[in-house]
């Protein structure tokens, strides 16, 4: 009996490995088509263009991740990350001086409120997580836009400091990167390691299980969300500062890059499965995709179709491997 419930155990973890496996070969083949098409492409420059502008993707897609693995989805943190950020470029155009530090922590103080906001929308009244990620994205958008009077805050009305945020580098490596890696070793630790990180994928597997189990699946949904705000207003924050310009329409529609992220890094949108070593690979493997089309001259239009087909690829692949792991499964047990 232990044979077969053992196998069972197993079976989500080499699916999950095969999955990862697939997608790191079909980057690779990537890099290599896209260096044929321009050789510029594996330039040490383009390399860190590349991973510059996918972290901030990354760092959300962190939160993403622990939403969708409780079965939830957020729309609103294009609007958190607007808000944020506005609020940011206000304070440093008022208080040129204020530490840069002072202002990412305003930052992610502004998007833990509107995260904590959802949770509980979502967890204490039951709210349909599109619903009040809906509903929060059109309050936010806004107020944002009555807090900005519907102006831009540019950088000459930045100080040096808060456009060092983004610009900044530790050790040679731009600061954007090592955020981004900090945020993913954190969030690898703590889905891994912790209770709380391995109660979320219960929650997300089975939450009428979870609630006999005794586990606080509320408390736990709510802490997604407030985790997916607090990332989305870092971000706010990181958005800004890379691009000098804080504005009411800020990152609008950009929740859906980073749902893409999550799906083709093999977050189960059906929740409880999913890893941050796959996260990563969606994660890079999106970058690629918006670096290099341009570069080889695709056009715009081409670029958002060939962006949909391998999201609805990998969304065909992960439902496919699922469907095969239960399949094993099954016969095992029979057995």
């Amino acid at each position: 009996m232990s044979g077969p419930a053992a196998a069972t155990r197993r079976q989500p973890r080499v699916s999950e490995r095969f999955r990862e496996l697939g997608l790191l070969v079909f980057i690779v083949i990537l890099c290599a088509a896209f260096q044929i098409g321009n050789k510029s492409f594996l330039s040490l420059e383009n390399i860190n263009d590349l991973l510059t502008n996918t972290a901030i993707l990354g760092i959300l897609a962190v939160g993403m991740m622990m939403v969708i693995l409780t079965r939830g989805i957020d729309l609103s943190i294009g609007a958190t990350i607007a808000i944020s950020g506005m609020v940011s470029a206000l304070t440093v155009q008022y208080l040129p001086n204020i530490p840069p530090l002072v202002s990412v922590i305003e930052g992610i103080a502004v998007g833990l409120l509107v995260g904590s906001l959802v949770g509980v929308l979502v967890a204490r009244f039951d709210v349909l997580p599109i619903i009040a990620t809906l509903g929060m994205m059109n309050i936010v958008r806004g107020v944002t836009y009555v807090i900005s009077k519907g102006a831009w805050v540019s950088s000459y009305q930045m100080s040096d400091g808060f456009l060092s945020i983004a610009t900044g580098k530790l050790f040679g490596v731009n600061n954007l990167i090592v955020i981004a890696v900090v945020v993913f070793v954190l969030a690898g630790y703590f889905l891994t390691r912790t209770r709380m990180g391995r109660r979320i994928y219960a929650v997300g597997s089975n939450p009428e299980a979870a609630d006999v189990s005794g586990i606080p699946r509320r408390w736990i949904t709510w802490f997604v969300y407030a985790v997916m705000g607090a990332l989305s207003g870092l971000a706010g924050v990181l958005w800004v500062s890379k691009f000098a310009s804080a504005q009411g329409d800020s990152a609008t529609g950009y929740e859906l890059n980073v749902i893409a992220a999550a799906v083709l890094g093999g977050v189960s949108i059906s929740g409880g499965s999913g890893k941050v070593t796959g996260l990563i690979l969606g994660t890079i493997l999106l970058g690629i995709l918006n670096n290099a089309l341009p570069l080889i001259d695709v056009s715009p239009f081409w670029q958002q179709a060939i962006q949909g087909l391998v999201i609805l690829a990998a969304i065909l692949t992960n439902v496919s491997v699922k469907r095969s792991g239960l399949r094993q499964a099954l016969r095992r047990r029979a057995i």
